[in-house]
C-alpha cells in the first residue's frame, strides 16, 4: 500500500503538465457550476483552510477512533486474563489442596488411626476444587485449557476411586504414586498452557496496535496527499492570476500597451485587472494626446523658425554688402538660435516617440561589447579633437533588447562625458556582467554632478549648473531623459552614483537585467 501511494504521487509530480490541466479543468469546474462571481481572493482563502482541515481532522477522528477501539479490546483483554488467572491459579491451588488430602488419607490407611473427619475433609476439598474447575470453564476460556481442566479433573477422579475404593481394607496398599504423578503434570501442562495462552493474547493485542498504527499512517498519507493536491490547484490558480497582473503591470511600465490587459481567476484579482486594463486604455489615450500635442507644437515651430531663419540669411547678406559688422553678428546669432530651437524641436518629436514606434518593441539578443566597440568607433573624431583618452573594461555581456533604444543609451552618456570632460582628460568605461544583471559605468573628469540635482538630472529640459555655467554646452536637456525611458523599457534603471576616490567628474552607471525581467 506504502508502494502504491508513493508511485501515485512520483508519477504525478513526473508530469509537468499535470498541475496545469488540472488548474485548467478546475476553472472550468467553477464556470461551469456558475462560481465565476463568487470565487473571491477570500473565498479562495477559506476553502484553501478547510481543504487543508478537513483531512486533517478527518485524520484525528480516526485516530480518536482507533484509539478508543484499541483502548476498548485492551480493557477487555486485560481483564478476561486477569479473571482466568484467578480461576487458574484457584484451580492450581485446589489441585495442590487435593493432593495433600488424598496422601493424607493414604498415609492413615489404618481404620484404627483414621478419624472420621479425615473423609469428610477430603471430601470438602475435592468439592471446591470442583467449584474452582466449573467456574473456570464458565469464564469461556481457549479449548486447549479446557482439554487440560478436563484432563485434571478426570486424574482427580481416578485418584479418588483409586482411595475410596480400598479404604475398607487393612493395610492399605494403593498405586496411586503413579496418579499423582500424573497430577502434578497436568497441574503443570495447564499451568504453561494458561502461560502460553495468556502471551498469545498480549502478542495479539501488541498486533492489532502495530495494525492500527499503519492503517492511520497510511489513511493519513492519503488525506494528506488530497489536501496537497487540492492546496496546490487552489495555489496555481492564484499564482497564475498573479503572473497575469506582474505581467500586466510590468508592460505599463515599459509602455507596451498595445496588449490587452486580461486576468483571470478569482473575482478580486479580476477587479485589479479591469482597473489595469482601465489604465492601460487611459495611457494610451494620453500617450496619442501627448504625440499629437507635440507634433502639432513642432509643426506650428518649424514653420515661424524657416521664416525666421531666411529673414536672418537675408539681413546677413545685406550686412555682407553694406560692411556692417554688427549686423552680421546679429545675424549670424539670430540664425544660431534658430538652429538652437530647431534641434529642440526635432529632440522633443524623439521622445515623444519614444514608445510610439512598434518595430522598436521587438527584443533580440544584443552583443553589448560588440555595440558599445562600434559606438566608441564612432566617437573617435570628437575624442581627438579634445586629445581625451579612453580607459575601459569591457567584458562581453549579452541581453535581450532593442538594439537602436541599446545605442542611443550608450551614445547619449557617452556625448555628455565627451562635452564636459576638459581638454586632455580621461573617460573611463566598465562593462561586466554582475550575475543577474549588466552594469555599464561612464565616468569623466568633467565638473561633476551636485547632489541636489541627481534627482532631476534625468527630467527633460533640466540643465544642471554646470552646462548653465558653460557657454560651448548646447543641448536641449532632453539627451538624459531619453537614456532613462530607453533604461526603463529594457526593465532596468540608470543613476548617477558617487566618483571613485581622488576623482570628481559625473559617473553614471546603467543596470539592466539579464533575462529580460525586473
Amino acid at each position: 500500500m506504502k508502494e502504491l501511494i508513493l508511485n501515485f504521487v512520483l508519477g504525478v509530480f513526473r508530469k509537468p503538465d499535470f498541475w496545469s490541466k488540472q488548474e485548467a479543468r478546475f476553472i472550468s469546474l467553477c464556470d461551469r457550476i456558475k462560481f465565476k462571481n463568487i470565487l473571491s481572493l477570500k473565498s479562495l482563502i477559506a476553502l484553501g483552510f478547510v481543504v487543508a482541515v478537513i483531512p486533517l481532522f478527518l485524520a484525528v477522528m480516526y485516530a480518536a477512533f482507533g484509539m478508543r477501539e484499541t483502548s476498548a479490546l485492551g480493557r477487555t483483554i486485560n481483564f478476561q486474563v486477569f479473571e482466568q488467572t484467578k480461576a487458574i491459579r484457584l484451580v492450581l491451588q485446589k489441585t495442590a489442596d487435593i493432593e495433600r488430602k488424598a496422601r493424607l488419607f493414604v498415609l492413615l490407611s489404618d481404620p484404627a488411626l483414621r478419624q472420621p473427619y479425615e473423609q469428610q475433609s477430603y471430601e470438602n476439598t475435592r468439592a471446591s476444587f470442583k467449584q474452582a474447575q466449573n467456574a473456570l470453564l464458565k469464564l469461556h476460556i481457549d479449548n486447549k485449557i479446557a482439554l487440560l481442566v478436563n484432563e485434571l479433573s478426570e486424574k482427580e477422579n481416578l485418584i479418588y476411586q483409586q482411595i475410596i475404593g480400598s479404604a475398607g481394607e487393612n493395610n492399605l496398599k494403593l498405586p496411586v504414586d503413579e496418579a499423582f504423578q500424573g497430577l502434578r503434570e497436568s497441574s503443570s501442562s495447564l499451568s504453561r498452557e494458561f502461560e502460553s495462552y495468556v502471551d498469545h493474547e498480549f502478542n495479539e493485542l501488541r498486533s492489532q496496535s502495530e495494525s492500527l498504527e499503519q492503517g492511520l499512517l497510511i489513511k493519513g498519507a492519503v488525506l494528506l496527499v488530497i489536501s496537497f493536491i487540492f492546496i496546490v490547484i487552489l495555489l496555481a490558480i492564484l499564482s497564475r492570476s498573479m503572473r497575469q497582473l506582474d505581467a500586466g503591470i510590468r508592460r505599463l511600465g515599459s509602455g507596451e500597451l498595445e496588449e490587452a490587459i486580461d486576468i483571470t481567476g478569482p473575482s478580486d484579482l479580476r477587479y485589479l485587472g479591469n482597473r489595469l486594463e482601465w489604465l492601460r486604455t487611459h495611457l494610451m489615450e494620453l500617450e496619442v494626446s501627448k504625440q499629437q500635442f507635440m507634433h502639432n507644437v513642432a509643426r506650428e515651430i518649424d514653420l515661424p523658425l524657416e521664416s525666421i531663419r531666411e529673414g536672418a540669411e537675408l539681413l546677413a547678406n545685406e550686412a555682407v554688402d553694406e560692411s556692417s559688422s554688427t549686423r552680421q553678428d546679429i545675424a549670424r546669432l539670430l540664425c544660431s538660435n534658430v538652429d538652437k530651437l530647431k534641434t529642440v524641436s526635432e529632440e522633443l518629436v524623439r521622445y515623444s516617440q519614444i514608445n510610439a514606434k512598434p518595430k522598436m518593441n521587438s527584443k533580440q539578443t544584443v552583443n553589448m561589447k560588440y555595440l558599445l566597440e562600434s559606438v566608441i568607433e564612432d566617437f573617435q573624431t570628437r575624442l581627438q579633437s579634445k586629445s581625451i583618452s579612453l580607459k575601459k573594461l569591457v567584458r562581453p555581456v549579452e541581453i535581450p533588447g532593442i538594439q537602436d533604444q541599446l545605442r542611443s543609451i550608450i551614445e547619449q552618456i557617452m556625448s555628455n562625458a565627451v562635452k564636459y570632460s576638459p581638454t586632455g582628460g580621461e573617460i573611463r568605461i566598465m562593462l561586466r556582467d554582475s550575475g543577474t544583471q549588466l552594469e555599464l559605468e561612464v565616468e569623466d573628469e568633467g565638473p561633476g554632478i551636485e547632489l541636489t540635482e541627481r534627482s532631476h538630472v534625468f527630467e527633460p529640459f533640466f540643465r544642471g549648473k554646470a552646462a548653465q555655467c558653460e557657454d560651448n554646452i548646447e543641448g536641449p536637456g532632453l539627451g538624459l531623459a531619453i537614456v532613462r525611458e530607453y533604461v526603463t523599457n529594457h526593465q532596468g534603471k540608470v543613476d548617477i552614483i558617487d566618483s571613485r576616490q581622488d576623482q570628481h567628474g559625473a559617473r553614471i552607471r546603467v543596470q539592466i537585467p539579464l533575462t529580460g525581467k525586473a
